[in-house]
């Protein structure tokens, strides 16, 4: 068997393709699909080309945390669309992403692995970080996976987690630093720019008053990122563009804000579409001015600010460059 020529994305393990049988598979929650994550990710594309089998990686949706929280609450740093793209911009062959839910959270580890990881994909091996846990009560321990890759004729690999600094890279980190608008930090972290996708609404059109109209996306009401001002680079189908973007309206209405982009050298209705948008660099904090022209005038120098940090920006690894915001 060898890898597949066409990225596959699957919602289920009812009724896998043949051509995924036989793969090796890393599994975890991936939530950032950061640089910690990514090694895991190597690690199973070199396995599978040793083995000459295609590389899938099997992951959940929503967060565990989420379906056991009174409410979702965690800040999330990739949905299942963007954990697909990224997997796919790596180089891996699938991605399989399952409904977790409390009936799934049931299921036995013993379960688990003859359902899913014998029958359903009659997996070569399994990669999985020194964190990892599944099945009912978080049983499935790496070292209870071990034992059941032993009893099953499938090989486990269990990969420590990858420190910078004084701490382990972890989504939470990443988290952290996005709340304080430490953008080039969380980018270094994850080994991309961070990105999210939105569709465009309607907003109070003040953007368009005061000259800087914007592509309005509306937010999860967990979305953690410090309100403030932003360069970035947005898709708007394959057309790519420089903009500068505000979180926040201290002025205004500030419940729940939209996320505003003002693409450059842009005006055109694109209210419906999705557009997609990565984050280059944090310019300022919120602030509060004393009337239209002396915000207008910050605008301007945000936008100056935004354009030269945006000439001057590089992708950060491979996978970035793949992801398409870098030409």
């Amino acid at each position: 068997m060898s890898p597949l020529s066409q990225f596959v994305r699957l919602s289920s393990l009812d009724a896998v393709p043949e051509s995924l049988r036989g793969a090796y598979v890393a599994i975890g929650n991936f939530d950032g699909v950061h640089r910690g994550h990514q090694s895991v990710l190597s690690t199973l594309k070199a396995r599978a080309a040793e083995a000459g089998v295609p590389a899938v990686v099997l992951t959940f949706e929503p967060h565990p945390r989420d379906v056991f929280a009174p409410a979702p609450f965690l800040f999330r740093l990739t949905d299942g669309n963007a954990k697909a793209r990224l997997v796919e911009a790596f180089g891996l062959d699938a991605i399989t992403i399952l409904n977790f839910d409390r009936d799934f959270s049931q299921i036995e580890a013993e379960d688990f692995v003859s359902r899913f990881l014998v029958d359903a994909l009659g997996v070569t091996g399994v990669i999985v970080g020194a964190d990892f846990h599944f099945g009912r009560q978080r049983r499935g321990t790496p070292t209870f996976l071990k034992a059941a890759g032993d009893a099953q004729g499938f090989a486990v690999e269990v990969l420590g987690l990858m420190d910078e600094g004084q701490e382990v890279i972890s989504s939470s980190r990443i988290r952290a630093a996005l709340s304080e608008g430490a953008v080039v930090a969380a980018n270094r972290l994850l080994g991309y720019h961070w990105f999210f996708d939105g569709c465009v609404v309607k907003g109070d059109q003040r953007g368009r008053e005061l000259g800087y109209p914007t592509a309005n996306t509306m937010t999860h009401a967990n979305f953690q990122l410090a309100q403030g001002v932003y360069a970035v680079r947005a898709r708007l189908g394959d057309r790519l563009f420089d903009g500068v973007a505000a979180f926040g309206k201290p002025m205004f209405n500030n419940q729940r804000p939209p996320f505003e982009t003002h693409l450059f050298d842009f005006d055109e209705d694109i209210y419906g579409q999705t557009i997609t948008v990565a984050l280059v660099a944090h310019i300022r904090g919120q602030e509060v001015f004393s009337g239209l022209d002396e915000l207008i005038a910050a605008m301007d120098r945000d936008s100056n600010k935004a354009r030269a940090q945006l000439a001057a920006a590089k992708p950060i690894s491979e996978l970035d460059h793949r992801l398409g915001f870098f030409g």
